[in-house]
């Protein structure tokens, strides 16, 4: 009988058992960290930056109303740390150009609505963050009462200075009127307490007054004075809706002077609005603090405006601002309510980052366990389909050289099982597939002892004489 093949030693156990393995876990945690720094990449690339901590804003002439309106806001925003240079212009034609020009720094503007004359077509980044005040026209005149403004014609009119939106608002008007520059009447460039001071002399018919032109000291002057005359709108319904940006309201009775009854009867006029203009890559946190500032400087009530009325989500010109829309809709979020402005901005930018990652990676966390016992189970498992093998190929008729061959197969399955990396909460498994390749090379020491009594057999079944054939090749003792 042929001598057993296979181990003449009992096989060397070298497996390493861990607490955990930290390379399936890597594995593991490898597609969770991949999109963690996808949704990061992506968060940094959509996230706001920090805002500035300096603005330019474009008012109007030093000592003007807007000029006054934007020291103000500068006042305001510095108690947030935020920067706000003034620049005086000369109105609210000059505030657009500087806005509209990518070389002057210019953040926001206030101008006057209906000043824009085609600016807004030409410049789709320049966003409305809302109307923060009136700016009222009053028209003086002298002479006979006048009804009607197409009967300024051919007279001396005093329209308001170069690039101002008096100047503009005045020029529409007329137009409408059928009066244009070149005619007979003259448009000429005076305003305020010059305009005024024409008048009263005589050296011009109309006075066309508004924004800080239109100041009520300026106004009650020319009230109280002799054959001066304060127009009536008495188209008013019709000029607003011809000239949207325009609202019609009433001077109240006594509104000057209320021991005079100045004046004696409500007087009609209309008013454009000041908007906030800025550009549309003006910071979301800064847009709050302008309207924030704006309703603390224009929120207070006036002769033509009730409290609370500005600011406003109106604009005429320009589309509103998303963030400005957003604002005057819910108000500040609330971390700029409970937070200091630069803690607020600071941890609302982390949230874009923190709350997508949350989202991600809660449900894939849930994922990572199931993950890695795959991982580790699969080193055991892969071993099972090879020890199938092996056991159909012990049951199937082979040679001795074909079982050698299964055996050494066996031998290497081993070998490799033995020299595995496991956690300890896999021993079970890892001491069960020991047993199960024990239980093969059982199945192949018996296939071969059945063929093994199978070639005995054979040869005690045949004839005697092939026995004495066998016995005469055999040499001599």
């Amino acid at each position: 009988m042929k001598p057993a093949t296979g181990r003449s030693r009992p096989p060397h156990l070298v497996a390493r058992f861990v607490a955990i393995s930290w390379r399936d876990l890597a594995v593991s945690f490898g597609p969770l960290v991949l999109l963690g720094l996808v949704a990061i990449w992506a968060a940094v690339r959509l996230i706001q930056p920090a805002p500035p901590n300096t603005l330019t804003i474009s008012a109007g002439p030093v000592g003007s109303t807007f000029w006054n309106s934007a020291q103000k806001y500068k006042t305001i925003l510095a108690r947030n740390r935020i920067t706000l240079n003034v620049l005086d212009s000369p109105g609210s034609q000059e505030n657009l150009k500087r806005l509209a020009d990518p070389h002057s720094n210019v953040d926001v503007a206030i101008v006057q609505s209906g000043t824009a004359r085609g600016v807004a077509d030409k410049n789709a980044s320049l966003m409305s963050l809302g109307s923060v005040t009136y700016v009222p026209l009053a028209i003086f005149y002298r002479g006979a009462p006048i009804q009607w403004l197409s009967e300024f014609k051919g007279q001396r009119l005093a329209i308001g200075a170069e690039g101002s939106g008096t100047r503009e608002l005045a020029l529409a008007l007329l137009k409408a009127n059928g009066i244009e520059p070149g005619g007979p009447t003259q448009l000429l460039p005076l305003s305020g307490s010059d305009a005024a001071d024409a008048l009263i002399d005589g050296k011009i018919d109309a006075a066309f007054l508004a924004g800080d032109s239109a100041q009520p000291a300026v106004m009650g002057k020319l009230y109280r004075t002799q054959n001066v005359r304060f127009y009536d709108f008495t188209q008013a319904d019709a000029y607003t809706r011809r000239f949207p940006y325009l609202t019609q309201l009433k001077l109240p009775m006594g509104a000057f002077d209320l021991g005079q009854n100045l004046p004696a009867t409500s007087v009609n006029i209309v008013a454009p609005t000041a908007e906030l203009v800025a550009r549309d890559s003006l910071h979301p946190a800064l847009s709050d603090l302008l309207i924030e500032a704006a309703r603390e400087v224009h929120g207070n009530a006036t002769i033509l405006q009730r409290a609370g009325e500005f600011p406003a989500p109106i604009a005429h010109d320009f589309p509103l601002s998303d963030d400005a829309a957003r604002y005057y809709k819910s108000g500040k979020s609330f971390l700029y309510r409970t937070l200091p402005f630069w803690i607020a901005s600071l941890a609302d930018r982390l949230l874009v980052i923190v709350v997508p990652l949350i989202v991600l990676l809660v449900p894939a966390l849930r994922v990572v366990p199931g993950l890695y016992a795959w991982r580790v189970k699969s080193r055991i498992y892969r071993w099972y389909g090879a020890l199938i093998a092996l056991e159909r190929g012990a049951l199937s008729e082979h040679s001795a050289t074909e079982r050698d061959a299964l055996i050494e197969k066996l031998d290497t399955i081993e070998d490799s099982v033995n020299g595995m990396k496991m956690p300890l909460a896999y021993a079970d498994q890892f001491y069960v597939l020991r047993e199960h390749i024990g239980f093969v090379r059982r199945r192949l020491a018996e296939s071969r002892d059945v063929q093994e009594r199978d070639d005995a057999d054979s040869r005690t079944d045949e004839p005697p004489s092939a026995q004495r054939t066998d016995a005469a090749t055999q040499p001599p003792a």
